[in-house]
């Protein structure tokens, strides 16, 4: 699903990523920890196409990522990956269900069939009664499992998810954790998570950890 060779980031003259190497298969759940500044995020920004690497090559899903023009590439972040992150980032004037169709409104989708499938993705995740409500009248949990809805509403090749659980507390937290893994058996979703939770990367089919820049 996804090869990235000797990844290589700065910023500012500071270099963060040293040349980076993985491999990620189809439907594997990887986790990613580190300290704080070790670059997790940046390498994460990296493979879900957010950000450009200095150096490097990236492939996911078949495709040379370094080949694609600007327009090319938010084609196919729009249609091949969904984001989750700490801050769900939801539209505070539009309803769960308007929220979750986003996606599926850029890549051109029908609004009726958008819809419907948001209606489904929102009712798989325990929602099916707030799907005309707004962001505000939701809990965290709710409004992080709409996030979730929305990062699936095109059936992206790979979900990636910074610090998902890091603004909610403990019980959220885990139902969030079990949510990931419940959707990876019923749509067979390649998973890469940043995560500080030391339970939530546990669980992962492999756990890896970046120290310095790299990949230990």
């Amino acid at each position: 699903m996804i090869k990235a060779s000797n990844i290589h980031k700065s910023y500012n003259g500071l270099e963060v990523l040293k040349g980076v190497n993985l491999e990620i298969k189809a439907g594997e759940f990887v986790s990613i920890v580190g300290a704080s500044g070790a670059g997790k995020t940046t390498l994460l920004q990296i493979l879900g196409t957010l950000d450009r690497a200095d150096k490097g090559d990236l492939l996911i899903h078949q495709t040379k990522i370094q080949s694609l023009s600007e327009k090319q590439l938010s084609e196919f972040r729009n249609r091949k990956i969904g984001f989750v992150f700490q801050f769900h980032h939801l539209l505070p004037e539009f309803t769960a269900l308007e929220n979750v169709c986003l996606p599926a409104f850029i890549a051109k989708t029908p609004k009726r069939k958008a819809e419907e499938k948001a209606g489904e993705l929102l009712d798989f995740l325990g929602l099916s009664q707030r799907t005309n409500h707004k962001p505000s009248e939701l809990s965290g949990g709710e409004q992080q499992r709409v996030a979730v809805a929305r990062a699936l509403i095109n059936s992206p090749a790979v979900i990636m998810a910074d610090e998902p659980s890091g603004n909610l507390d403990s019980k959220n937290a885990k139902e969030l954790h079990n949510l990931f893994f419940s959707l990876r058996e019923k749509f067979n979703q390649t998973f890469i998570i940043v995560t500080h939770n030391e339970e939530l990367a546990t669980m992962a089919d492999r756990k890896l950890t970046i120290k310095d820049g790299m990949i230990e």
